[in-house]
C-alpha cells in the first residue's frame, strides 16, 4: 500500500521537454495544463490516500467483527469448529500441541495484529487468547489491494487525459488571449521606417496591456520618423552644399584648360585638381549611398567591358605611374541587365583598392559565367583581416590613402542588389575579388 503511494507521487511529476519552442501562446497553454495537472493530481493523491485509509479501516473492521463472531460462537459451544472461506480462515487452538496443524505462516503468532504473506498474497492475522484458548482470524486482503490498484490506474489515466485535454483547451484559450498581441505584431511587421500615413497601432477595444505596448510602439515609430527626416534633411543639405563647390571646381578646370596661354605645367596641375575633384564627387556619392541606402539608378542592359573601362579611368594615372599592367578579359558582347551606376561604383572601389595595394605587376579584370573577377599582384590580405574586410573604416594596411570605406560600399551595393562578393587571397601574392551575379 505504501509502495503505491510512492508511485502516485512520481506519476504526477512533469517531465522536461527538450527543444520545445516556447512561444507566448504555448507558455500560456503549458501554464494552464500544469495548473490542471496539479489540481487533478492533488485531488487524485488525496483520494488515493483517503481510499487507502478507508480500506485499512475496513480490513480492521472485518477482522474485528469476525473475531467477535468467533468468540461468541465458542462461548455458545466449546465444540464449535469454524468453517474456512475463500479469503477468510478461523482457527481455535486448545492445546499448544495443536499449533502444528496450523499453516506455517500462522505458527508462532501471539497476541494482537500481524501482517504475514502466503506466497505473494498479504494476509492480516488477529490473535486472541481466552482462558488458555488461542483464537486466530486470518484475512487475505488481495481484493482490497486489487481495488487500490484499479484506483491508482484510474488516477493515472485521468491525469493523462487531463494533460491532453488541458493542452488542447489551453492552446485554444491562449490563442484567444494572445490574438491582440499577434495582430499587433503583424501590424508592426508591415510598418515601413518613417511611415506616418498609415493607421496607428493603438486601436479601440485593445486590452490595457496591449494598448500600452501599442502606444509605446507608436511613440517609437514617431521618434524614428523624426530621426529619418533629420537625417534626410542633413544628407540633402550636405549633398547640395558639397556638390555645388565640386561642380564649380570641375567647371573652372574645364574652362582653364581651354585657355591658350596656360603652360603645360599649369595644365598638369589643373588636371590633378580636376582628378581630385572628380574623386571627391565619387566619394561623396558613395558616402551618401551608405547613409541613405537608396538605389543608385535604374536597371538596364550594361556592356560589362565598357563599364570596366569607364570605372578604370579614375585610376589610370596611378596605374601608369606605378607601371602596372592593366588587363581586361571581358568579351565585348558580354551584357547583363543591372544597375549601371551601382556596378560602376563597385568596380571603381575594387579597382582603386587593387591599385592602392599593388606596387608592381598587374591588375586583371575577367568575366566568366556570372562571375566578374578583379585580380591583382599586390601585397595580399592577411587571413586574420578577412572577417573585418567589409567593415567601415577598416584598413588592413597603412599603405596608401583612403578612409577604409571602399569595400564596405562594395558589400552594401552587392547586398542591396542581390549580388555576392567573394575574396581569395594569399599574403604576398595578391588578391582576387569576385562579384557573383544572380
Amino acid at each position: 500500500m505504501i509502495r503505491s503511494k510512492q508511485f502516485m507521487v512520481s506519476a504526477i511529476a512533469w517531465p522536461p521537454v527538450p527543444g520545445l519552442k516556447r512561444g507566448l501562446r504555448l507558455r500560456v497553454a503549458l501554464a494552464f495544463a500544469i495548473f490542471c495537472i496539479v489540481v487533478v493530481g492533488t485531488l487524485g493523491v488525496s483520494l488515493y490516500i483517503a481510499s487507502d485509509d478507508i480500506e485499512e479501516a475496513h480490513i480492521e473492521q472485518i477482522i474485528e467483527t469476525e473475531m467477535d463472531h468467533l468468540l461468541q460462537r465458542y462461548r455458545e459451544s466449546t465444540d464449535f469448529v469454524p468453517q474456512e472461506g475463500s479469503n477468510l480462515e478461523k482457527y481455535i487452538i486448545h492445546e499448544p500441541a495443536e499449533e502444528s496443524r496450523l499453516p506455517s505462516y500462522l505458527q508462532g503468532l501471539n497476541y494482537r495484529r500481524h501482517k504475514v504473506f502466503r506466497g505473494p498474497e498479504e494476509v492480516r492475522v488477529a490473535v486472541h487468547h481466552v482462558d488458555g484458548v488461542k483464537f486466530l482470524v486470518a484475512y487475505e486482503v488481495g481484493l482490497h489491494d486489487q481495488r487500490q490498484r484499479e484506483l491508482r490506474l484510474l488516477i493515472v489515466l485521468s491525469l493523462i487525459s487531463v494533460v491532453g485535454v488541458a493542452l488542447v483547451v489551453g492552446y485554444l484559450l491562449a490563442g484567444v488571449l494572445v490574438k491582440q498581441v499577434t495582430d499587433l505584431a503583424e501590424q508592426v511587421r508591415h510598418l515601413a521606417p518613417g511611415d506616418v500615413q498609415g493607421p496607428t497601432l493603438t486601436q479601440p477595444g485593445q486590452d490595457e496591456e496591449v494598448a500600452q505596448l501599442a502606444r509605446a510602439l507608436d511613440d517609437y515609430q514617431n521618434r524614428i520618423t523624426r530621426m529619418l527626416r533629420r537625417e534626410q534633411e542633413f544628407t540633402a543639405n550636405i549633398s547640395h552644399e558639397l556638390r555645388t563647390p565640386i561642380t564649380t571646381v570641375l567647371t573652372s578646370c574645364e574652362l582653364l584648360v581651354t585657355e591658350a596661354n596656360i603652360s603645360e605645367r599649369a595644365r598638369a596641375r589643373i588636371g590633378m585638381i580636376e582628378a581630385a575633384a572628380t574623386r571627391m564627387g565619387e566619394q561623396l556619392q558613395a558616402l551618401l549611398f551608405l547613409a541613405r541606402e537608396q538605389a543608385l539608378g535604374i536597371m538596364e542592359p550594361v556592356a560589362l567591358a565598357e563599364c570596366v573601362y569607364d570605372a578604370a579611368e579614375p585610376v589610370c594615372g596611378e596605374i601608369y605611374r606605378k607601371h602596372l599592367t592593366f588587363e581586361v578579359a571581358v568579351e565585348p558582347k558580354a551584357v547583363l541587365t543591372l544597375n549601371r551606376q551601382a556596378l560602376h561604383t563597385a568596380l571603381v572601389n575594387l579597382l582603386r583598392n587593387a591599385v592602392q595595394y599593388t606596387n608592381s605587376g598587374f591588375i586583371r579584370v575577367n568575366f566568366s559565367g556570372n562571375r566578374l573577377s578583379i585580380s591583382d599582384s599586390g601585397i595580399g590580405i592577411e587571413p586574420t583581416y578577412l572577417p573585418l574586410l567589409y567593415e567601415r573604416f577598416f584598413r588592413g594596411s597603412t599603405q596608401g590613402e583612403g578612409l577604409g570605406i571602399g569595400l564596405a560600399i562594395v558589400k552594401r551595393i552587392c547586398d542591396h542588389y542581390g549580388w555576392r562578393i567573394e575574396v581569395e587571397s594569399t599574403p604576398g601574392c595578391g588578391a582576387t575579388f569576385h562579384i557573383v551575379f544572380p
